[in-house]
């Protein structure tokens, strides 16, 4: 699995959404310019974080962003998912694909990324914002 940089940024946002838990609303202004990124590409990348109902959004002069759990109940495999769907180090161990390819019959590696897969869901849905 690659993280992209889409994942990168709004896990970021995320962790600065997290430090500001309970304080009101974010300006992503503020966000972008801690991040060193542009106001633009992460008003790409929000909307999948606050379609996936991990964040809300208040317009406004005191608007932005925040969260709409407390950081503890968010996993950072949950962020990552909103951001560019399934983790998977292989297409061959997506969930529900009965046809993978074309060899996985008699594919002596398919263990070892349903192995790779499993550890990595573990380790991304046992890690919360508040761990970051």
């Amino acid at each position: 699995m690659k993280v992209t940089a889409k994942e990168q940024h709004g896990l970021r946002a995320m962790a600065k959404l997290a430090g500001r838990y309970g304080e009101g609303p974010v300006p992503l202004s503020e966000i972008a310019r801690v991040q060193g990124v542009s106001l633009d590409y992460l008003e790409q990348v929000v909307p999948a974080l606050r379609d996936a109902g991990l964040i809300d959004s208040t317009r406004g002069a005191r608007g932005g962003y925040e969260l709409s759990r407390s950081p503890a109940a968010i996993t950072v495999g949950e962020v990552l998912r909103a951001l560019d769907g399934e983790l998977l180090p292989i297409r061959c161990v997506q969930e529900g694909n009965a046809a993978p390819c074309d060899q996985s019959s008699t594919c002596s590696a398919r263990t070892v990324w349903e192995t790779v897969h499993n550890r990595l869901l573990d380790a991304l849905d046992g890690m919360t914002l508040a761990d970051l």
